[in-house]
């Protein structure tokens, strides 16, 4: 089986024929504390990006792959950041597009796909994640699938006005 190829969708590279769907996520108000974005995208701008989404990910130290669905729609995002390739880690976040596709298995599917990529062909020992401690869902995802809570960052975000803790997890190979 394909690394990046699971039942319900794979994930692929980013293509300029994404504009649209990094537009709407990246200027959706209600996931920049997820994103920690605090200002709107211009189509230029995600134009720019997508003309060097083709960076390898050893140049770039990141990677954004969008998951597709079995019906070839656009389901989400799923990023790895700060690949660090000589202490052999990478984080890993992602974002399911929109609520009809959300708490369907597509997340999980997505997860497992990019850790089984990032272990057996980035060679890295660990992942990990941050999320924000009221994000059940997420936090329900990555220990369904084995990350470990490492860590609490109190007060590490500021939003609507009042800090939030967010928890370090982490997955070994």
């Amino acid at each position: 089986m394909l690394t990046l190829t699971g039942e319900k969708l794979y994930l692929r590279a980013l293509e300029p024929e994404d504009l649209d769907f990094i537009y709407e996520i990246e200027n959706n108000e209600s996931i920049w504390e997820i994103s920690a974005t605090q200002t709107p995208y211009s189509r230029f701008l995600i134009k720019q990006y997508l003309e060097n989404a083709h960076q390898d990910i050893y140049e770039a130290k990141q990677l954004r792959l969008v998951m597709v669905g079995n019906k070839k729609e656009n389901i989400g995002l799923i990023d790895l950041f700060e690949f660090d390739p000589k202490n052999k880690r990478v984080g890993v976040g992602l974002l399911i597009a929109k609520n009809e596709f959300r708490h369907k298995g597509y997340g999980k599917e997505a997860l497992q796909l990019v850790c089984k990529y990032a272990f057996k062909h980035l060679h890295v020992h660990q992942l990990f994640a941050n999320i924000a401690e009221d994000n059940e869902a997420s936090i329900k995802l990555f220990e369904s699938l084995d990350f470990q809570q490492i860590g609490i960052k109190k007060d590490w975000t500021f939003v609507n006005g009042e800090f939030k803790n967010e928890i370090l997890y982490q997955k070994l190979s």
